[in-house]
């Protein structure tokens, strides 16, 4: 384990591998450490390995210096091809590796790529794997102060990290990609924008029901209002079943762009939101991330946990005994965690 001292004397222009997360949510979210790593080192290098799905979030946080795709799928093992990769990392002479995720596969990499100091949280038997072990994550309650703590050294992080302390996500935003974006798709711009993002890739116990976004959706573009449908091309059946639900009038204010847009593209687009109102997913980070008013919607999962960050915020969920329950799936089949959060009081929260 490094002591104090070693901690200490960690170079001014380092070299720091992250082995970022899979999720986009949890992505967005670890910007915060990285922000904090620059604070406390200006001309460090660092670059993250993660999924070809984070690349374009990855790509807007101006701390990184370079996005390196994982080849290897989320779950899969696969030892040589870790080992393969290790071994070409090895050539960068990383200083420090920063591993996210909980499991023993993830710290595999930086072993075998030879980084002196090897900083992640206890999980999965990785005494061995990792020298700069950090014992008990559950000392901090937020996913995001979990990963600020990793920039600070075992002895003081307590002393030093509050989700009031955490830096909040900024994910630079290109107004003449978003621009492009919307002559591209024909977006309507007059009057103020609202996106819906009504999926979560977590499973049905996140999504607030279709049908209740098509009411939301028919009363903002009552009030005049310009209506934006985001997701991934999963997404699109529901949100194409929303748009259908609401008057054939008001269907021209209302753009279903899921799975129209790259993820890049989305990220400028819910920028040009006033409001967006999405459940508990990597879209609500992302909204928070570039400055959007957020109605966050939960059912099955806890702000307590993985709150979007920032102030321009209202959270909605009911106080049901069974929530929650962070299942995919209702377990006792009814889903009224959702199903009792009215449109009228979440319309009300958009208003306020």
């Amino acid at each position: 384990m490094l002591n104090k001292t070693n901690w200490l004397n960690i170079e001014k222009h380092m070299k720091i591998l992250i082995i970022g997360p899979s999720w986009v949510g949890d992505m967005v979210m670890s910007q915060s450490l990285y922000i904090t790593l620059k604070k406390q080192y200006p001309e460090a290098r660092i670059d993250v390995l993660a999924p070809a799905w984070c690349k374009a979030i990855i790509e807007k946080m101006p701390e990184i210096n370079s996005a390196i795709e994982m080849p290897i799928g989320h779950g899969a093992f696969d030892l040589k091809q870790r080992w393969k990769i290790g071994r070409k990392l090895k050539r960068e002479k990383y200083d420090q590796a920063f591993v996210l995720p909980n499991s023993a596969k993830s710290a595999l990499i930086p072993l075998f790529a030879r980084i002196p100091m090897r900083t992640g949280w206890k999980g999965e038997s990785r005494y061995f794997l990792l020298n700069d072990l950090r014992p008990n994550k559950r000392v901090f309650q937020y996913m995001v102060e979990r990963y600020v703590a990793l920039a600070h050294s075992n002895n003081n992080m307590l002393d030093n990290v509050t989700l009031q302390s955490c830096p909040y996500p900024k994910l630079t935003v290109s107004k003449e990609n978003q621009k492009f974006a919307i002559d591209r798709l024909g977006l309507n711009t007059e009057g103020k924008i609202y996106g819906l993002c009504p999926g979560a890739e977590f499973g049905p116990s996140k999504r607030w029901p279709e049908n209740y976004y098509a009411e939301i959706t028919e009363m903002l573009i009552s009030k005049g209002h310009q209506v934006w449908l985001f997701g991934s091309q999963k997404d699109n059946e529901v949100t194409e079943h929303i748009r259908n639900r609401i008057s054939e009038k008001n269907q021209y204010n209302c753009y279903n762009l899921a799975g129209k847009t790259s993820l890049n593209e989305a990220v400028d687009l819910l920028a040009a939101c006033h409001t967006v109102v999405c459940n508990d997913s990597g879209l609500m980070h992302v909204s928070a991330a570039v400055n959007c008013n957020i109605v966050a919607l939960y059912g099955s999962t806890s702000p307590e946990y993985t709150p979007p960050l920032t102030k321009k915020l209202r959270i909605l969920h009911t106080d049901h005994n069974c929530r929650p329950c962070f299942k995919r799936e209702c377990p006792l089949g009814h889903l009224d965690c959702l199903k009792t959060l009215s449109p009228t009081e979440v319309f009300k929260a958009i208003e306020t």
